[in-house]
C-alpha cells in the first residue's frame, strides 16, 4: 500500500485520498466496522499487457459498497460484475474463471475496467463535486491509453463524465442504450448500467448487454 503522501500512480488516487469530506468519512466509517474490507478507492483494473494494450475501457459509476468496496477490484462482488465479467469472458475480453474476488486469478485481455469516481458513496450516489474532483483520475488513466479504440459507458453518469473528461457537449452526445458516439480516436458506447435494479426490473435484458457488446467487437474487428 502507498502513503498517503505517495500516490499510486497520476491514474489512481492513492489510498487516503482526502478530495471528497463526504466519500472520505463514508470510507473511515466502514474501515472501522469492516475492517478486513478494501475500504479505498479502488484501482483500475488492467490487463496483463498494461496500459498500452487496452483497446476497449468500461466505466462504470462508482465502487459497491459490498462489491468493490470490499474486494478492491472493480465489479467484483456484487451482481453487476456477475453480468460484466460473463460477458467480457464471451467476447473474449478476459481469461480465466471469474470467481468475484481479487484472488481468482482472472486477467482481462486487451480491455481495462474503471470508474467515474473510485470511492464508495452513500447510497451508490456521488454527488456532481465528487464526480469532478475524480475526473484527472480518469484523464488521465485514458491519456496512458494509446491504443484505445472503443469506450463502453456504463449509466449516464458514466456516459456524461466521459463527455466532460473530452471536453464535448452534453447535448450534442446524448445517453441512449445501445448508441455509438464518433468521438474521433475512438468511440463511445453507451449501455444501461448493469445494476441488479436494472436487470430486475428488465430495463437491461442479458441480450440487450450483449448488443452492446456486438456492436464493440464489429467496431474493433
Amino acid at each position: 500500500m502507498s502513503s498517503a503522501s505517495q500516490p499510486a500512480s497520476v491514474c489512481d488516487p492513492d489510498r487516503d485520498c482526502p478530495l471528497c469530506p463526504r466519500l472520505v468519512e463514508f470510507r473511515e466509517f466502514h474501515r472501522a466496522r469492516e475492517p478486513e474490507w478494501f475500504n479505498a478507492p479502488v484501482p483500475s483494473f488492467l490487463p496483463q499487457g498494461g496500459p498500452a494494450s487496452v483497446r476497449l475501457l468500461v466505466v462504470g459509476l462508482a465502487p459497491g459498497l459490498r462489491g468493490a468496496n470490499k474486494s478492491g477490484r472493480p465489479f467484483t462482488g456484487d451482481y453487476a460484475g456477475d453480468l460484466l465479467y460473463e460477458t467480457l469472458d464471451l467476447y473474449g475480453y478476459s481469461r480465466g474463471k471469474f470467481q468475484a474476488r481479487p484472488d481468482d486469478g482472472l486477467e482481462l485481455v486487451g480491455a481495462a475496467i474503471t470508474n467515474a469516481v473510485r470511492c464508495v458513496p452513500p447510497e451508490n450516489k456521488p454527488t456532481g463535486p465528487e464526480i469532478k474532483a475524480c475526473r484527472p483520475f480518469l484523464i488521465n488513466t485514458m491519456a496512458e491509453m494509446p491504443n484505445l479504440a472503443a469506450i463502453l459507458a456504463l449509466g449516464r453518469v458514466a456516459h456524461e463524465t466521459v463527455l466532460t473528461t473530452l471536453g464535448k457537449r452534453r447535448a450534442s452526445y446524448p445517453f441512449a442504450h445501445n448508441v455509438a458516439h464518433n468521438m474521433g480516436d475512438f468511440t463511445l458506447f453507451d449501455s444501461y448500467h448493469c445494476s441488479r435494479y436494472n436487470t430486475n426490473t428488465g430495463r437491461l435484458t442479458t441480450q440487450m448487454f450483449r448488443d452492446v457488446f456486438d456492436a464493440i467487437a464489429a467496431h474493433l474487428t
